[in-house]
């Protein structure tokens, strides 16, 4: 194969992420001019079928959106909707929101680290061929997983597509000796947490950097799970700096209601999920943008196994843009929700209700929370009925699509410059790994991996 050769290659579908999709790569005389990310996937048309139901409904409705995450979806929701009824859900009602979220966390970014993502570090098709050649570190995670299933499932009435949690509040909620099972299995999960963390510190990572802008939420004191302001963090190139930097950038921060101001969403004509651009320039949420954004403000403990896993400390200035690496900022993001989960369950103390009222009332209302693949933003408006009458979801991989698809070109032309001219298998290969770093949740966006190279 020459860099003039026309060449077609094809995966029916990519493995080890959640949905389909296809990738177009355009070269010309060796250098790589273009790269689509093709998202192919029917519209699911969440945002459609939401008008005219009653504002109660979002939260069971919008949990469908995805099986992995549905907690985010039903947290968002719950947001957007109390916020344009002027209530704010606090109190013991608002920890057990924040648990319920944990649980999501833990078992939602261990799914990813050991059955999507470690086997391209360790040389595996799969979680099957790693069982084979790492069985402890595979049941290790699995544990992990039905340790974050268990919260889901006890806060949330079950484990997938959780039925208890509702505006207002909750349908029902625990007494403290129903929590207390969970604390003897979170303290072994803290301890699987951790050995997590060393053991995906330990893969061999290549040196990339990644020049966008990072946005996620931001709650002083806090690593922002479910609630906090939207920031974002400069791209090295707009101060000067090389792409791999680790120094922390400047930031902004916007108010939540003018967020479609900022982060603005537009058709392209290869993907049926809409492109988002923040201020008119590329961005990347997630684990990566979270670690940069709210790092600081991790637990002492914490933050000292990030440091020791080579993630540098953001309380003094250092942040990790290497996508490659995005694997250790979720290990380390579930040794922190482990840990606060135990937190808020050792501070539980039942509400005398499961719910607060929310009386309707017309307006529009924005929500927003941190999803593990990043800031997932709701918005809804509604009529003095209650009935929905506008909605608006933006999930994370939508607005990390144009990120991805910088990275592939650079990473595609960093592989073209350097070494022999690759195979059609191993820039496929290149391909899918660089796009799985990102974790990208393709059903949820479409409100891989065909891969198509022209050369000219």
């Amino acid at each position: 194969m020459t860099h003039r050769e026309a060449k077609v290659l094809k995966v029916e579908s990519l493995a080890r992420v959640e949905g389909e999709g296809a990738l177009q790569l355009r070269l010309h005389d060796g250098e790589v001019t273009e790269a689509q990310l093709r998202i192919y996937e029917p519209p699911r048309f969440f945002e459609a079928f939401l008008r005219g139901r009653a504002y109660t409904e979002p939260p069971d409705i919008t949990s469908r959106v995805c099986g992995i995450c549905p907690v985010a979806y039903q947290m968002s929701a719950c947001r957007a909707i109390e916020d344009a009824c002027g209530v704010v859900v606090d109190g013991q009602l608002a920890a057990l929101r924040r648990l319920l979220y944990c649980g999501e966390w833990i078992e939602s970014q261990t799914l990813h680290i050991h059955l999507l993502h470690a086997p391209d570090f360790l040389g595996g098709d799969s979680v099957i061929d790693l069982a084979r050649t790492h069985r402890t570190h595979v049941e290790r995670g699995l544990a992990l997983k039905q340790a974050g299933n268990a919260i889901v499932e006890l806060l949330g009435g079950r484990a997938i597509h959780p039925v208890n949690a509702r505006i207002g509040g909750f349908h029902r909620v625990p007494s403290r000796t129903e929590l207390r099972p969970l604390e003897e299995r979170l303290k072994r999960a803290r301890d699987d947490a951790e050995a997590t963390v060393r053991w995906v510190a330990g893969f061999d990572f290549p040196d990339a950097g990644i020049d966008t802008q990072l946005l996620a939420l931001a709650e002083p004191g806090t690593y922002a799970i479910d609630s906090g302001t939207p920031t974002a963090m400069a791209a090295p190139s707009t101060v000067g700096l090389p792409e791999d930097t680790d120094r922390a950038l400047p930031t902004h921060t916007f108010p939540l209601p003018t967020f479609p101001d900022h982060v603005v969403e537009s058709q392209v004509p290869h993907s049926t999920a809409l492109h988002s651009l923040l201020d008119g320039h590329r961005h990347l949420t997630g684990s990566l943008a979270r670690y940069a954004i709210s790092g600081r403000w991790l637990p002492p403990d914490v933050l000292q196994v990030a440091r020791e896993a080579g993630l540098g400390d953001p309380r003094e200035g250092t942040v990790c843009r290497n996508p490659f690496r995005s694997i250790i900022v979720r290990a380390v993001e579930v040794l922190y929700a482990v840990g606060e989960a135990l937190r808020l369950i050792d501070g539980y103390d039942p509400p005398p209700r499961p719910c607060v009222d929310v009386p309707v009332r017309a307006g529009t209302g924005h929500g927003a929370t941190e999803a593990p693949r990043g800031l997932l933003y709701h918005r809804y408006t509604l009529d003095t009925d209650g009935a929905v009458t506008a909605a608006a979801l933006v999930p994370p991989t939508a607005q990390n699509q144009a990120a991805i698809e910088q990275d592939l070109l650079r990473s595609v032309q960093e592989r073209l410059t350097t070494g022999p001219h690759p195979t059609d298998a191993e820039l496929t290969a290149r391909c899918e790994r660089v796009i799985r770093n990102h974790d990208p949740c393709i059903s949820c966006s479409t409100h891989f991996l065909d891969l198509t190279v022209e050369y000219g």
